[in-house]
């Protein structure tokens, strides 16, 4: 694969740094789009013009979420007594205005997929309300919610050597193959298997 590094304008006047942001994501873009068939942006926690000029060119959006009311707080605010949904929050607004961006460049639609991620193995009653109040607010401000990645030993030890699962066997780290890790690349391959590449243009994975 190829990387490309994109950082924020340190220019003072704000149009002129969203300009260059803008401009630095473009030839990003473009260069990658030559010779890649998929590309993934991945955004910061922060909401950044940057960040947000990412969003407006996705395909595809991936948002992975804590299985916890805290994480869920970004995407709507809940009634802490019942779960009710009261209000989409800061993140779901953005990603409103992005998907009309999006519609805005090219006539396209953002595929948004909320991923609840490194799930607890055990049937807890939290575990349970959160993903209730998921599929709710799915039905209420479109996206797609899909099981993640459980919680798993294998994950931590590869991301602190920039590795992903597909990696183990040709980067030779002596990490024998077990049916933990077997499930682990399950769970992989069914994220890739749920996201729809669409045919008119190149995907941009956000």
């Amino acid at each position: 694969p190829q990387f490309r590094s994109l950082h924020r304008s340190t220019l003072d006047n704000r149009l002129e740094a969203e300009a260059e942001e803008r401009s630095r994501f473009d030839a990003a873009f473009n260069d990658l789009a030559a010779d890649c068939e998929i590309i993934v942006v991945d955004c910061p926690g922060a909401d950044t013009y940057l960040s947000r000029y990412g969003h407006a060119h996705a395909d595809t959006l991936i948002t992975p979420i804590n299985d916890s009311f805290v994480d869920f707080s970004m995407l709507a605010k809940v009634d802490p007594e019942n779960h009710d949904i009261v209000k989409p929050s800061i993140y779901s607004e953005m990603v409103w205005e992005a998907r009309k961006a999006r519609f805005g460049i090219d006539r396209g639609k953002i595929d948004w997929i909320v991923m609840r991620n490194r799930l607890a193995g055990s049937e807890a009653r939290n575990k349970r309300d959160v993903g209730e109040t998921l599929d709710a607010l799915a039905k209420r401000i479109g996206f797609r919610t899909l099981k993640g990645f459980g919680e798993r030993v294998i994950f931590r030890e590869l991301y602190l050597q920039g590795l992903t699962l597909m990696d183990v066997r040709e980067a030779n780290i002596g990490i024998a193959m077990g049916l933990s890790h077997v499930a682990a690349r399950t769970e992989v391959r069914t994220l890739l298997a749920a996201i729809k590449k669409p045919l008119p243009r190149l995907q941009l994975v956000a």
